[in-house]
């Protein structure tokens, strides 16, 4: 067993063999063979990466100060690789690729986060393990990242495979029994991963598989064998121009980078890239006053697609994609006649507009199949799903819950804050959606003073932000968006429970076959969103942890019955008699901050509401079997707060106006401890609060008349003149 590693702090080719004897290369990639060495001794070296000082161990990289925790809008380098990297490195990889198959460690997953669970990629039917780079250094911040590559000309059988894998799986639980491993199947790896978990039900197992090939008797690839067997060979040239095209999109492949800047921030920004896209796929009116560095540009997206073919030929000759897909056919089968033994938790990634599998298709039947079996919908991406934009791997793991440390999920302890490019590529940071909006915020200063902006909200937790619900709720991005933007702070928002769990429905057509979905889970949907921005269930023990962790945290004491009221009612609270976070915040020192929040009226109006349903017969009759066996956290209580029944109002929109958030001066609890039993003081400070979060209510609705920009058109003007979404003006404090 070797390890070869670089010396240099600069990145030049990828390893090109580990043979016996070759000698030391520049690397972006740390490789461990699985042959049959003599010794089984792993060296020990110190290593220079991007400036880091680190130490190889045993195909793990590790430093003496490793990062403990990741902050709010962490770098996680997706777009800075894409899959030129990949054509690059498997280009190097497949040279003079003898030997056996072997796991590889990419430079680019440097520094795990301390205590990170194991993750092992399998490829797909290219087999050189590359197929991660995209992801490499967002996984590589929480996981040791193993690669597994299969040589071209290797031909060991699928038993021999998924032994190699078993064999590091048990090493790897038997190091550390107390985490859990994870699989990253791609392709024909989601069979091999599916084999594995199989064949171990009693190691804890996390399966993410990527478009898995299980449907391989539904597929193209089951006709595409034969077609392979029976091709000439002077013919068999064409073959891999015709696998590029079935093996994903390419245009999406070539602009991750782009999208990673999320192109839509602002609508001159989109023109230009809509420009360069027109160019990409050959438009024929093309100016000629483009600047000479985007037609290289383009001339390097044509060069991609032409390397990408190339390596598909080279990787994929007619012997060894002949073999392959009798290990894609024969990992189908093994695979399919086990699932029943499988116990791991999975994860699929299903390709809306896969080619060469039916993925979608096969995503529900392997939901239905397994016990524990979680699945996301890409609608717009291809098989190579991985290599392709719109897809972050991480984020499908975090907003499953299945980024975990023990054997058990714990929000706390597992919980990662959203990264960068999450926060970029929301729909809600666009440029439209924050023209929109046109979300202004006012805050108090310990003096009294107010100012806009959130300067007067302390910059130390614990905090507890307690506010009135506007209409559906809508208001929480733009709260949340805007503490991570101007103060890096994550804002944990308290959900009503049925909000949480979103479930998916799908049945089973039996006449054709199919699935036909009742509602279809798109990657992110709104639930998905909530979990990556920290919100939780709101109880009294996930407000005591978060509070007791130095959090911030945002209640609605009115809950579902303030977001979802009736006419008439808009800005009014509907809180219960008595509150206990109001005990909580005590206990544990807390900042509470009233805030206020209007502006639903100005975006939409009630047409129908629940009163009015309840009049219509149909509609009472849809509801009432929707909320059936569904929580209500207040039915206990009198009055119109227990009326919170789940139900969604139809709305007109308007020509939208603009949000307002009011926050008061914060009220100090700290030092009040001894006052825990003075349930006067607890009810009057709950009134107070109450009292201060209508103030702030009534100063808005005032204020705003005084907004130059309350109108959408005045914003879009003032876009126009500043292309300044971040101080847009408003009505002077």
């Amino acid at each position: 067993m070797a390890l070869i590693v670089s010396t240099s702090s600069v990145q030049l080719s990828p390893l090109l063999a580990v043979n016996e004897g070759f000698h030391r290369q520049h690397s972006r990639v740390l490789v461990r063979s699985v042959g049959g060495g003599d010794s089984a001794m792993v060296s020990q070296e110190s290593v220079r990466i991007d400036g880091v000082s680190c130490v190889n161990d045993g195909g793990k990289v590790s430093e003496k100060n490793v990062v403990k925790e990741l902050e709010p809008l962490w770098d996680d380098g997706y777009g800075t690789q894409t899959v030129k990297d990949y054509t690059e490195i498997s280009m190097d990889l497949i040279k003079c690729d003898g030997g056996p198959p072997r796991w590889f460690c990419p430079v680019a997953c440097c520094l795990p986060l301390d205590d990170s669970p194991v993750l092992l990629y399998l490829p797909g039917i290219d087999g050189t393990g590359a197929g991660l780079v995209l992801h490499e250094k967002a996984l590589g911040k929480v996981f040791h990242v193993q690669c597994f590559h299969i040589p071209v000309w290797d031909r060991t059988p699928l038993e021999g495979l998924i032994q190699i894998v078993e064999e590091t799986v048990m090493f790897e639980n038997a190091s550390s029994p107390d985490k859990p491993i994870y699989l990253l199947g791609d392709s024909f790896g989601g069979s091999l991963a599916l084999a594995v978990a199989a064949r171990n039900p009693t190691i804890d197992l996390i399966l993410i598989l990527a478009n898995p090939t299980t449907s391989y008797e539904k597929s193209l690839l089951h006709p595409l064998s034969s077609l392979v067997r029976a091709l000439p060979e002077e013919h068999y040239g064409m073959l891999p121009y015709v696998t590029r095209l079935l093996l994903g999109d390419l245009l999406k492949m070539e602009t991750v980078e782009m999208n990673n800047t999320n192109h839509l921030s602002s609508p001159w920004k989109s023109f230009g890239n809509l420009a360069l896209l027109s160019l990409i796929s050959g438009n024929p009116n093309r100016a000629h006053t483009e600047p000479a560095s985007k037609d290289i540009n383009v001339r390097g997206h044509f060069s991609l697609a032409h390397s990408t073919t190339e390596l598909l030929g080279r990787i994929l000759n007619k012997d060894t994609l002949t073999w392959r897909l009798e290990l894609v056919e024969s990992a189908a089968a093994y695979a399919n006649s086990r699932l029943h033994a499988i116990a791991a938790e999975v994860l699929v990634l299903a390709s809306g507009k896969d080619h060469l599998v039916p993925s979608k298709n096969e995503a529900w039947r392997l939901s239905r199949l397994l016990k524990r079996c979680d699945v996301r919908s890409f609608e717009e991406n291809g098989h190579a799903i991985l290599l392709e934009s719109n897809v972050n791997v991480l984020s499908a793991i975090k907003v499953a819950h299945m980024y975990r440390h023990s054997s058990k999920y714990d929000f706390f302890k597992d919980f990662m804050p959203p990264s960068l490019t999450e926060f970029k590529s929301l729909p809600m940071e666009t440029w439209l959606y924050r023209l929109y909006m046109g979300a202004a915020m006012f805050s108090t200063m310990g003096d009294g003073k107010i100012v806009r902006g959130l300067a007067g909200v302390p910059n130390e937790g614990a905090v507890l932000a307690v506010g009135n619900h506007m209409l559906w709720g809508f208001d929480v991005f733009s709260l949340t968006l805007e503490f991570l933007r101007e103060k890096k702070i994550l804002l944990h928002g308290l959900l009503h429970p049925e909000v949480y769990h979103y479930k998916v429905k799908h049945e089973y057509d039996s006449e054709i076959s199919d699935y036909k979905f009742k509602e279809e889970y798109f990657m992110v949907p709104y639930t998905d969103l909530m979990k990556l921005y920290g919100a939780i269930p709101v109880t009294g023990r996930n407000l005591f942890r978060l509070l007791s962790r130095k959090s911030y945290v945002l209640l609605y004491p009115g809950g579902a019955r303030e977001a979802l009221h009736r006419k008439g009612e808009g800005c009014k609270l509907f809180w219960p008699d008595k509150q206990e976070f109001v005990r909580m915040a005590v206990k544990l020192g807390a900042t509470i901050i009233p805030f206020g929040a209007i502006g639903e009226d100005d975006m939409s109006e009630l047409i129908v509401d629940y009163n009015e349903m309840k009049r219509i017969p149909f509609l009472d009759e849809m509801w009432n079997e929707y909320n059936q066996g569904r929580k209500n956290l207040r039915e206990a209580m009198s009055g119109d707060i227990a009326e919170q029944t789940i139900h969604f109002p139809l709305l007109f929109p308007k020509i939208p106006g603009r949000l307002y958030f009011f926050f008061g001066k914060p009220i100090q609890t700290k030092g009040k401890e001894n006052m825990l039993d003075d349930e006067d003081y607890l009810q009057e400070l709950y009134v107070q609060i109450k009292c201060d979060v209508e103030k702030c209510v009534a100063y808005l609705l005032t204020k705003r008349e005084e907004d130059p920009y309350r109108g959408f058109v005045e914003r879009v003007m003032w876009q126009t003149n500043y292309r300044d979404l971040d101080h847009i003006p408003s009505f002077t404090p």
